[in-house]
Formats: C-alpha cells, structure tokens, sequence
C-alpha cells in the first residue's frame, strides 16, 4: 500500500484593509453586487466578481428558482457570461462574497462550481487566482481554484 497526503497553502487576511488595492477593489465590488443576486427563498445571496486578463470585470449572482435545482450559482453564472462575451479569455482574479445573517466568514464555492472554475482553468491554461470573504471578517487567498478540488475530474479522463 501506498498513501499520499493533499495539502496546499492559501493567505490569510484579517480584513479588507490589508489587501493590496486591487484584491480590495475586486472584493468590494463582490461585496457590493450580492444586493443583485436573486435569493428570496434562503436569504442566501452571493457574487463572484472576476477581473480577466484583458482587464475587464465582469459579475455573476446566485439566481434561486421555487423548484431548487434550476438554482444557478453565482460562480456558474459568472463564468457563462464572460464565455459568452470573451470567449476563452482567462480569468486573472475571482472574488466570491455572500449576504447572509452570519457573512462574517469567508465563503468557499460548492463542488459543481469548483468543478466547473476547475475546468475552466485548464480550458484557459491558466490558473484562477480567487479571494473568499463575506461581508466583513478574514479573507482568504488562494492561488489556483484547483487547489480546492483535489483528484479534479478533468477532460482527459474522457479521451
């Protein structure tokens, strides 16, 4: 037998104030654009915010449905849109955020959503960079958005 062990490291901050201008700037914005997202059945609102190479911000909020599972995440949205305005252009730096009664903590993104960011930077051969935050609180840097889904499914697995 044999065992491997996964680990990885991520920066941790005790506020907003400590970022550089730009990661603040990027979370701001998060922070801001969860009053668009549609969550009337949980109260549960969340943004993901992505700053692409070419410089552009672009915005995604969670959409709730009576019947759940239409539900689309914020991240998910996200990344139709910029697919669907850029094409393929990578995504520099993704800030996800919520509004909820306890938003102090940072959010991470659920397993479809990691799935899919974690496709989308092999797609871009690029890794997406991606600060969680709530509304106030810690804030949490990590360097590829694959690090938060270990043994990734990926394409290759289907040639």
């Amino acid at each position: 037998m044999k065992q491997q062990a996964y680990t990885f490291s991520y920066e941790i901050y005790s506020g907003v104030e400590e970022l550089t201008k730009a990661d603040a700037d990027l979370l701001l914005k998060a922070r801001e654009v969860t009053e668009n997202a549609y969550a009337p059945y949980s109260n549960f609102k969340v943004s993901a915010v992505a700053l692409l190479n070419n410089g552009n911000i672009l915005t995604g909020t969670n959409q709730e449905n009576a019947s759940y599972p239409v539900t689309i995440c914020a991240e998910r949205v996200l990344l139709s849109a910029i697919s669907s305005v850029y094409g393929n252009e990578p995504i520099n730096t993704l800030a996800v955020s919520y509004s909820s009664k306890n938003s102090n903590k940072p959010i991470s993104p659920c397993g479809m959503c990691r799935q899919m960011l974690a496709e989308y930077e092999e797609r871009t051969n690029q890794p997406i960079r991606i600060i969680l935050s709530g509304m106030k609180g810690e804030v949490y840097i990590i360097n590829s958005v694959t690090d938060l889904l270990p043994l990734t499914f990926s394409g290759t697995a289907l040639k």
